[in-house]
């Protein structure tokens, strides 16, 4: 088995902090504290800066440095499409191997998300949302999609820390929503069906955000 280059080393580390939110967008990325840690000279540092330019993860200015790149509205609409998509099918074909047990650790979940909403944090509440989703899509048969869906919650914790933040009466029409997706697969309906309703619970909070950016941008001054 080969053995890990610095460089790639390197790359991994500051790509899974990008990826946690540890180096949120903006954060300077300094190369002898890099190198430091990872008991390394700052050249395979920096070599594993410029892969992550190269992939749009961090940018380069004349007189900052590398830092991680900023948030694009773009990136955020196109990751929430893409997780509809992945997170709705990994459900869907989850769906007929959840166990009743599951399905009332979710509903406990989603009842504390309920309770939550007297006293709304919105960072407490994305981290209960995320685990009532796991509870769901977990089980998926297929590796592949299920890694693209923990892929899109990860770059979704690096692009914005919740959307519950911009649109917080949203928390509550997203809780019955997850009432009715349980009701879904208790009841056994079928998996395009419950994919779809996964799909639309995704694009729901989506369409809100786009919502409130468009009327927060037509009462700004032109």
């Amino acid at each position: 088995m080969a053995t890990e280059s610095k460089s790639e080393q390197a790359y991994r580390l500051i790509r899974d902090r990008i990826d946690s939110g540890q180096y949120v967008p903006g954060y300077r990325l300094v190369l002898a504290p890099i190198a430091a840690e990872l008991q390394m000279s700052v050249v395979p540092v920096r070599e594993a800066i410029r892969r992550l330019e190269a992939e749009k993860f961090v940018t380069f200015e004349r007189n900052v440095g590398a830092q991680v790149a900023l948030v694009k509205e773009t990136e955020y609409l196109h990751t929430m499409q893409t997780l509809a998509l992945v997170e709705g099918s990994a459900t869907g074909l989850a769906a007929p191997h959840i166990t009743p047990d599951q399905i009332r650790r979710a509903r406990a979940i989603n009842q504390t998300m309920r309770d939550s909403l007297a006293a709304f944090d919105p960072q407490a509440f994305t981290e209960l949302n995320l685990e009532f989703h796991s509870v769901l899509f977990e089980t998926c048969p297929n590796p592949h999609i299920l890694d693209l869906v923990h892929r899109g919650w990860n770059r979704m914790k690096v692009l914005r820390n919740s959307s519950f933040s911009f649109v917080p009466g949203r928390a509550s029409e997203s809780v019955n929503e997850h009432d009715q997706l349980l009701a879904l697969i208790e009841q056994g309906a079928d998996p395009m069906e419950i994919e779809y309703m996964a799909r639309k619970h995704r694009t729901a909070t989506l369409d809100a955000v786009l919502s409130h950016q468009s009327e927060h941008s037509a009462l700004q001054p032109h």
